[in-house]
Order: structure tokens, then C-alpha cells, then sequence
């Protein structure tokens, strides 16, 4: 009985890895996250991040009242390697909380913190996922398209050949199965992505553009690939974030 005892005070001892949104475009944080995150940002001392600066940036405008100078920051992005992640949740066996920061929106989609939740269920940690904005899902909400069945997938290629073939691909998909594609690209190639639907794309295959979502700038537009051929002229994308959705 005492052992038992022992073992469940143990697990009220062990923290929690908190996966903490952040905002996607809006200056003020209370426009995208709950005060209840807020909170909670202040029982971590350790936060896994993308970009220590950025993350600090957050925390700062968040209202984090911990001195930055005494935070452990652990890097996690594309060139982190397995290894060098294996010992990142040890602090929360010790009964410490740690967050978890995307970049932008949520933590874990389309972003590296999966490696992270991955290694936390494997060890039995409790995983808390808090409320907050996604591009991809703001964007679906506006669309018009089915928010039924939907699927994100990440980047098209670059090439373009392979870029049509990718295109044809999530046309096709969409046909048969009438499930929305939801897709992004690096903010640098957003109009010649945009050119690229236009002309690829069946001319009434709907298309929509979903940019600066939450910003003052935000466009959101609907249209068939062929409204899209005069649309896209008036319309620059270069380096704002984009979503893109071809739906029906």
C-alpha cells in the first residue's frame, strides 16, 4: 500500500508539456490567445522554440514576467537531429512544466514541435494542447468549401513540371473524393503559385487565397481558376503569409 501511495504521489509530482499557440499575424496577443494560456505561460522556465528570438519577442508582448535571462531555451526546427532532442523533457520527470512555442499558430502542425509530442507520448508525459489560431483552419472557415473532408499537404514541389503534376494530382483528388486541399507555399513564390493554379487548374475548379489572416491587410477571396487568370493581376502575394485551397 505504501508503494502505491508513493507511486501516485510521484505522478502528481511529474509536469506537463504545454503546447502553447502563438499568434499568426494580430500585434495584440489577447486578439488570438485565451488569458488562460497567458496563465499558464508562467509556471515554465523552459520553453522548446523554432527561434530563441522570436520566442522571446512572444513572450515579452505575452506579458511573461520571469526574467528571459534566467529561461532555458531549447532549439527545435529542421536540422535538429533525434539525439540531440532525447533528454529535452527529462526536467518534467523532476515535476517542472515545459512549453512548447511554434513560430506562428499551432504548435505541431506543419511544424517540427512533432518530434517533441512524439518523444512525450512515447515516455507517458501528459501532453496539454491549449486553444489558438491556424491559418489553415481560418482560412478553411472562409473558403466556402467542404469543411467536412479536408486534407492539408504541406509544400508543392518547386520544379515546375512537378508543380502542375502536383496540381492535376489534388484536382483529381478533390473530384473524387469532393475533399477540399489545403496547401502553402514559401511566401517568396506565392504569385507564381497563384499563376501556376490559374493555369493549370480546370477553369472552374475553385481556388481560394487566404493571406495575412488576423491582420489588418487579411484578404480572403474564392473564385474559379478562370476568375483567378484577371484576379491574380491585381493581387500581389510576395512575402505575405498565404494559404491556398482548391475546393468545390
Amino acid at each position: 500500500m505504501q508503494n502505491y501511495e508513493f507511486f501516485l504521489y510521484f505522478c502528481k509530482m511529474k509536469g506537463k508539456l504545454f503546447l502553447f499557440p502563438v499568434p499568426i499575424g494580430a500585434e495584440d496577443v489577447a486578439q488570438s490567445l485565451p488569458s488562460h494560456n497567458l496563465e499558464l505561460l508562467g509556471t515554465c522556465r523552459t520553453f522548446i522554440v523554432e527561434e530563441v528570438r522570436s520566442a522571446r519577442r512572444f513572450l515579452r508582448k505575452a506579458g511573461y514576467t520571469f526574467s528571459l535571462d534566467e529561461v532555458t531555451f531549447l532549439p527545435l526546427n529542421e536540422h535538429t537531429t533525434h539525439e540531440e532532442i532525447g533528454g529535452y523533457l527529462d526536467a518534467i520527470e523532476k515535476g517542472e512544466n515545459i512549453g512548447l512555442l511554434s513560430e506562428a499558430g499551432l504548435p505541431c502542425v506543419a511544424d517540427p514541435g512533432a518530434m517533441i509530442t512524439r518523444v512525450a507520448q512515447r515516455r507517458g508525459i501528459e501532453i496539454v494542447p491549449l486553444v489558438g489560431p491556424s491559418s489553415l483552419m481560418l482560412a478553411l472557415m472562409a473558403s466556402g468549401f467542404n469543411g467536412q473532408s479536408f486534407a492539408f499537404v504541406g509544400y508543392l514541389p518547386v520544379d515546375k513540371t512537378k508543380r502542375a503534376t502536383a496540381i492535376r494530382h489534388l484536382e483529381e483528388r478533390l473530384n473524387r473524393e469532393h475533399q477540399t486541399q489545403i496547401f502553402i507555399e514559401a511566401p517568396y513564390r506565392n504569385n507564381q503559385m497563384l499563376e501556376a493554379l490559374c493555369f493549370t487548374l480546370k477553369p472552374n475548379t475553385m481556388v481560394c487565397v487566404a493571406t495575412d489572416i488576423t491582420l489588418p491587410t487579411q484578404y480572403i477571396r474564392s473564385l474559379t481558376a478562370k476568375q483567378w487568370q484577371k484576379e491574380c493581376k491585381k493581387v500581389n502575394l510576395h512575402k505575405r503569409n498565404t494559404v491556398f485551397l482548391i475546393g468545390e
